[in-house]
């Protein structure tokens, strides 16, 4: 039979994942890939925040929706810091414009914060998961 898979494992898988497009945002950095490490960050705080909500067993299939129900449920009652939900949306923004914005010139420095932002969402949600009782 095959292992049972709980909300705090799949929840750890998300955040595996979160965790390798951090490593992939941070080698295109170092590699003056502005535009993709702007894409891997967001993508980073994306599966992070993704991980919480697999602890609730809830998803959506628009990014907007997930940002903005964490933000309800997770920032506006201070289960992670007020400022968080500002940055999470600027990285959203950045991502959209390195993407899809063929004018946008990555910044080296906002790229950088970007990175830094998906590390401590990183952090709290390490924090978050193993704290969570199922």
């Amino acid at each position: 039979m095959g292992e049972e898979i709980t909300v705090n494992s799949f929840a750890k898988y998300r955040l595996n994942r979160a965790k390798q497009d951090l490593s992939d945002a941070e080698f295109s950095y170092k590699n003056n890939r502005f535009l993709t490490a702007n894409n891997r960050a967001y993508y980073s705080i994306f599966h992070a925040i993704r991980a919480i909500l697999a602890l609730e067993r809830i998803d959506f299939k628009r990014h907007k929706d997930v940002l903005a129900y964490f933000n309800k449920n997770y920032v506006k009652t201070e289960k992670f810091p007020k400022g968080l939900g500002h940055r999470i949306s600027e990285a959203s923004k950045i991502r959209e414009d390195s993407d899809y914005d063929d004018e946008f010139v990555a910044d080296k420095q906002k790229t950088l914060e970007q990175i830094n932002v998906a590390k401590e969402m990183i952090e709290l949600v390490e924090k978050y998961i193993e704290n969570y009782n199922e």
